[in-house]
């Protein structure tokens, strides 16, 4: 957790320039600097961070020395330029939409910066693919950046800008960015449901709920203490219709893992009322809680009014439903991904993630967030 630790010192080695590092950099960078080329003269708000795993993670874990990794096609080749950028989608992730909403480009991984002001100033990308709200969820993967580790980068992010700007202008901009946060998956993908460490043996399931939702909790009390007041704080998708819990509970029609959305919404659930006592308890703040499983299950219920030709599928992959493998090669992809939900056994659609942006922003589609959509946030905090 303290920027000392071995792994900030793996980091920096892995940092230090390489000639694939330096390739990867300037292809990361290219798929930010083409893609975000024209921002609105006006943002809405000044900068959009973003921190979370892979449902969000717009590069970081390209830095990495990890399993988790989009850097290779056929990642990326419906983005903005066509070619992989470490974002686990074949186009835009969830962010990239509302950055378009609000005025600003694309945020840039934190990893992935200069350390220019410039790059910094309309905001940073922290999140981490595998990276989960509990420190040892995801290991199994390799590297990532915790949450806890995220918020250390916040912290640092936050001392260059002062020594920049100055500590008034800073808070200013701080307390008037949004902050998203999407992160809680891989608690149960790469650790409950994987039984490591006998989590299940420890914790029942609701316990199990209680301590990521108290986690989460100090978590975002520490952003409060660093002046941030406007989070969107995102829950989680049906993990349990993902196509790799399909394959491997052996769905026979396509029908989801009762078991697992079960827990899913009940982590959801806690995480809305926890978001609401938020708001109780810290003045002039705006905590917003969106419920990802309610926009993908709309957009499952009613595939045809998407577009969508299969629910169950993955673009991408091997095996019944996809779900046996990630996606590695472009031969394993799909022609159309438009037409599917899941790009990859775990991750959705540019599609989806258009519809799912829709709905954070102003409900477009279906009603998800609570107790006000992004859009209108921003309008009644000031």
């Amino acid at each position: 957790m303290a920027p000392t630790s071995p792994l900030f010192f793996f980091l920096l080695l892995l940092l230090l320039p390489s000639p694939s590092l330096q390739e990867r950099r300037s292809r990361t960078s290219s798929g930010v600097l083409v893609a975000s080329s024209s921002p609105s003269p006006s943002p809405l708000v000044p900068a959009l961070f973003v921190l979370g795993d892979s449902t969000v993670d717009s590069g970081t874990n390209n830095y990495l020395g990890t399993l988790a990794r989009a850097d290779r096609p056929p990642y990326g080749r419906d983005f903005d330029t066509h070619r992989p950028t470490g974002r686990f989608s074949n186009g835009r992730i969830i962010v990239d939409y509302l950055a378009v909403r609000l005025g600003l480009p694309f945020v840039p991984p934190f990893l992935g910066r200069s350390g220019k002001i410039e790059d910094m100033i309309r905001g940073v990308n922290y999140a981490s693919a595998a990276a989960g709200i509990l420190f040892s969820s995801g290991s199994d993967l390799g590297q990532h950046i915790s949450l806890s580790q995220q918020i250390q980068q916040v912290s640092d992010t936050f001392q260059q800008l002062e020594l920049s700007l100055g500590e008034q202008a800073t808070a200013d901009l701080i307390s008037k960015s949004v902050f998203y946060v999407s992160i809680g998956s891989n608690d149960f993908i790469h650790y409950y449901l994987q039984n490591t460490s006998s989590a299940q043996v420890l914790y029942l399931p609701w316990e199990f709920n209680q301590l990521l939702v108290t986690t989460m909790k100090q978590a975002l009390k520490g952003l409060y203490d660093k002046k941030v007041r406007r989070v969107v704080v995102t829950g989680l998708a049906p993990i349990g219709c993902t196509p790799h819990y399909l394959w491997l509970y052996a769905s026979e029609t396509g029908e989801c893992v009762d078991a697992i959305n079960g827990v899913v919404m009940e982590f959801n659930y806690a995480m809305r009322y926890m978001v609401r006592e938020l708001n109780r308890e810290l003045p002039n703040a705006t905590f917003t809680f969106c419920d990802a499983f309610e926009g993908s299950m709309d957009i499952m219920v009613n595939r045809q009014r998407y577009g969508f030709r299969t629910v169950t599928d993955a673009c991408c992959g091997l095996g019944k439903y996809g779900g046996f493998i990630m996606c590695l090669l472009p031969e394993m992809a799909c022609s159309d991904a438009s037409t599917h939900v899941w790009w990859d056994e775990f991750h959705p659609t540019d599609a989806v993630n258009r519809i799912i942006a829709d709905d954070v922003w102003a409900g477009e589609h279906a009603s998800m967030c609570y107790p006000v959509n992004l859009q209108d946030m921003l309008t009644s905090h000031h």
